[in-house]
């Protein structure tokens, strides 16, 4: 008799916890979608016909059944798009799986924006020095630029680092997926070891890795090559499938980093 009353209320409950989990998963799906408004517009015509039968308005009542009754229909036609990518996704198996996080959304828009501009500049000898931090505050330097605290795109750091433009002069400091500063003085690395064919954006990127575990990019306005420093190490000639794979290493913390670098590239020494 017992085992039967236990077994029942586990039902119960695997029952409103797979409930919980689908109308949580159907949420996920359509917010930010036009569905959000009209799922509030569905919610006070229920309320409303809630209160037409508690309070026995019979004329509020009989509209409220009519709208009850083919409401279904009118959802099924309104929520179209939603309904078609919820079943798309279900096709693909993705519908309970786990959706990004807005963090790892926004690491992929900054991991974008990085790898287009970045291409960009080089192809054209644009000259550019970005650092993005990681557990080493750098408040001290971005205190020595221009603040900007804004969202990272393309066309922002291409501007920015355009010849001659206000801000070109300087690094630009990341953090958390936010521009926080512009025409930033980094430390110039003092080490005797680094090639003389390494001009000052390269020593800032230098200098700066010996002193914070930010990830420091540069591209020479001399030859277009993109190179990249971390941990008091520089690594020359990044390709761009090699930059957007450390991009990733470093931006995504759900993606398996390696224990060294091995991104190819010609490493100084």
């Amino acid at each position: 008799m017992f085992g039967e009353e236990f077994i029942t209320w586990l039902t119960r409950i695997v029952d409103i916890l797979l409930v919980t989990f689908v109308v949580y998963k159907l949420i996920t799906i359509v917010r930010g979608t036009r569905a959000v408004q009209l799922i509030k517009g569905i919610t006070v015509i229920l309320a409303a016909w809630f209160l037409s039968s508690l309070f026995a308005l019979q004329t509020m009542q009989f509209l409220m059944n009519l709208v009850v009754t083919y409401g279904v229909l009118a959802i099924i036609i309104i929520f179209q798009p939603e309904l078609r990518r919820a079943l798309e996704q279900l096709g693909r198996g993705r519908l309970f799986g786990r959706g990004p996080t807005p963090e790892e959304k926004n690491s992929v828009n900054t991991i974008e924006a990085l790898s287009k501009s970045l291409q960009y500049m080089a192809k054209r000898r644009i000259g550019a020095l970005i650092s993005i931090e990681n557990e080493t505050g750098m408040d001290d330097y971005i205190e020595t630029g221009t603040p900007v605290r804004a969202q990272i795109s393309s066309e922002l750091l291409i501007n920015i680092f355009i010849p001659n433009a206000p801000l070109h002069d300087g690094a630009v400091i990341i953090q958390n997926n936010v521009l926080s500063a512009a025409a930033c003085y980094l430390p110039l690395s003092e080490n005797p070891f680094i090639s003389k064919e390494l001009g000052t954006r390269h020593r800032a990127a230098i200098g700066v890795s010996e002193v914070t575990d930010a990830l420091t990019i540069i591209v020479s306005e001399e030859t277009g090559d993109i190179s990249v420093t971390k941990n008091s190490e520089i690594h020359r000639d990044i390709d761009d499938e090699r930059l957007r794979r450390m991009l990733e290493n470093e931006l995504l913390k759900n993606v398996k980093t390696q224990s060294r670098w091995q991104w190819g590239g010609r490493k100084n020494g």
